[in-house]
C-alpha cells in the first residue's frame, strides 16, 4: 500500500516579521523532503499490510518478491535522503522521478498481489491528484499517463495471484473490506493534503502580495528620488545667485547704514544657506555625494550630533535625549540614517509640540532608537498600515511620506521600523538597525 507526499507548493514558511512563509526557491526541496518522509511511511504500511493479508487473512502472497520490491524502494529512498540532504534546490524533473518510482513500485506490488482485482488499485488516483498539485505541466500529464498505462497493463497481463471478489457478501467479503479501507485512506489523505495546500497557497499569495506591494513602494521611492534630485539640481543655481546678490547687498553703504535692513539681509542669507544645505542633503540621499568622502565617526558622537542638530533646528519646548548604548563602535555617518531619524522626530514634534523623547539602546549587535511623544497616538488602522505611502491622519496632501521613507531606509539598512501607542498617552516609534550595517570592521590581531 502506498501513500504519497505532502506539498509545500511555491510558497513559503511565513516569516515573522509578519506571517512567515517558506521561500519560493525552497518549496520544491520541502516537497522532496515530504516525499521521502511519506515514502518511509509507505514502506512501513506495506509491511504491515503484507503481514495482515498473508498471516491474518490466510492469502498466500509471493513474500520473497514483494519483500524484494520493498527493499529496493527503501534503498532508493535512503539514497534520495542522503542525496537531497546536501542539495539546496530540487527540479521539477526530480519530483517527477520520485513520483514515477512510487507508481512503478505500486504497480509491481499490485501485480504480485492480485492485479486489477486488488482493491488498493485506486491508490493510483491519489498519486495522480498529488502529482497534479506538486508538478508543473507537462510533468503532471506524464505522471497521469504513466498511471493510466500501469492500470491498463494490470487489466491485460495475467497475475500470479487471483483474488476472489463477492461484493454481494458485503463487509464479510475481503475485497469489499479492502475497498472500504482504500476509500477511507484516500479520503483522509486528500482532506489532509488539500487543507495543507489551501493554507500554503494562501501564505504564498500573501507573500506575493507583500512582494508586489514592496516593489510598488520601491518604485514610488525611485520616482520620488528622481523628482527630488532633479528639483535639487534646478534649485542649486538660483540659490547660488541669491547668495551672491545678498552678499553684494550687505556691502552696499545704504544697507550697512540701516541696522534693521542689515539684519533682514543677514536673516535672508541664513535662510538661503539653510535651503542650500537642504538641497545638498537631498542630493546626498539620492547618492550624489559631490565628491565628498564618507565621514568616519563613532556611534555616540553620531547620536549626540543628531540630537543636538535636531534640537537646534526645531527648538522643541521640551526634548529629552538619553544615550543608553554601552558600545561605541567606529561607524560611517550615513545621510539616510540621519534623515530617517529626523523624519521620525519631526512627526513626533508635530503630534506633540510640548514634549519629544529620544532614547538609544544597543543590544545583541542591534541599535534601537526609540522616539516617543505625548500626543494622541496612532489610530488602529494607521498602525496596521504603518509605512505605507500617504498613510496619515493629518488630512493634507503628502502626509505620511516621512514614515514611509523612514521604513524603506530602515529596510535598506537591514533593519525595521515599528510603532506602538504608550499606555500613558502618546506613541513610541522604534528604529531597529544591525550595527554591522553602519559599523567599520576592526582590523584585529589574532591572539
Amino acid at each position: 500500500m502506498h501513500t504519497a507526499p505532502d506539498r509545500d507548493e511555491d510558497a513559503a514558511d511565513a516569516a515573522p516579521q509578519g506571517p512567515s512563509v517558506i521561500r519560493p526557491d525552497r518549496a520544491a526541496l520541502r516537497n522532496m523532503q515530504q516525499l521521502i518522509q511519506l515514502r518511509w511511511i509507505a514502506v512501513v504500511g506495506q509491511i504491515a499490510t503484507i503481514l495482515v493479508v498473508d498471516y491474518g487473512l490466510g492469502i498466500d502472497l509471493p513474500l520473497a518478491m514483494m519483500c524484494t520490491v520493498l527493499a529496493a524502494l527503501a534503498a532508493f529512498n535512503l539514497g534520495s535522503q542522503l542525496w537531497w540532504r546536501r542539495r539546496g534546490r530540487v527540479s521539477n524533473g526530480a519530483l517527477l522521478l520520485g513520483l514515477l518510482v512510487d507508481v512503478a513500485s505500486l504497480t509491481v506490488q499490485l501485480y504480485l498481489s492480485g492485479g486489477i482485482t486488488n482493491p488498493f488499485v485506486f491508490l493510483y488516483l491519489l498519486q495522480v491528484v498529488l502529482g497534479t498539485v506538486l508538478l508543473r505541466s507537462p510533468a503532471s500529464w506524464v505522471l497521469a499517463a504513466a498511471a493510466g498505462l500501469c492500470v491498463t497493463g494490470l487489466t491485460l497481463v495475467p497475475t500470479p495471484l487471483q483474488l476472489s471478489a463477492v461484493p454481494a457478501n458485503g463487509l464479510a467479503d475481503h475485497y469489499v473490506q479492502g475497498l472500504l479501507i482504500c476509500f477511507l485512506l484516500i479520503a483522509a489523505l486528500l482532506v489532509v493534503f488539500i487543507t495543507r495546500i489551501g493554507r500554503i497557497l494562501r501564505e504564498r499569495d500573501a507573500r506575493l502580495a507583500e512582494l508586489r506591494q514592496r516593489a510598488a513602494e520601491e518604485d514610488h521611492i525611485v520616482r520620488m528620488g528622481l523628482l527630488a534630485s532633479g528639483a535639487a539640481h534646478e534649485l542649486g543655481t538660483p540659490l547660488a545667485i541669491l547668495s551672491v546678490i545678498l552678499g553684494d547687498w550687505r556691502r552696499l553703504p545704504a544697507v550697512a547704514a540701516d541696522a534693521e535692513l542689515d539684519q533682514d539681509v543677514s536673516e535672508m542669507q541664513a535662510q538661503v544657506a539653510r535651503c542650500k544645505s537642504i538641497v545638498t542633503n537631498i542630493l546626498l540621499s539620492a547618492g550624489e555625494t559631490r565628491g565628498e568622502a564618507p565621514i568616519e565617526t563613532t556611534l555616540h558622537a553620531l547620536l549626540d550630533e543628531l540630537a543636538a542638530e535636531w534640537r537646534a533646528a526645531r527648538s522643541p519646548e521640551s526634548f529629552r535625549y538619553e544615550n543608553r548604548c554601552s558600545d561605541n563602535p567606529r561607524i560611517v555617518s550615513d545621510a539616510g540614517l540621519r534623515q530617517m531619524v529626523f523624519n521620525v522626530l519631526d512627526n513626533a514634534l508635530e503630534a506633540s509640540p510640548g514634549w519629544v523623547g529620544l532614547e538609544a539602546h544597543c543590544r545583541d549587535g542591534e541599535l534601537r532608537i526609540e522616539v516617543s511623544d505625548a500626543g494622541p497616538g496612532f489610530e488602529r488602522d494607521i498602525l496596521q498600515r504603518l509605512g505605507s505611502p500617504y498613510n496619515s491622519s493629518k488630512g493634507r496632501p503628502g502626509g505620511g511620506l516621512g514614515l514611509f521613507l523612514s521604513v524603506n531606509v530602515a529596510r535598506t539598512l537591514g533593519g525595521s521600523l515599528s510603532a506602538k501607542n504608550r499606555s500613558q498617552g502618546g506613541a513610541t516609534v522604534t528604529l531597529a538597525l544591525p550595527l554591522s550595517a553602519i559599523a567599520i570592521e576592526e582590523d584585529g590581531d589574532d591572539d
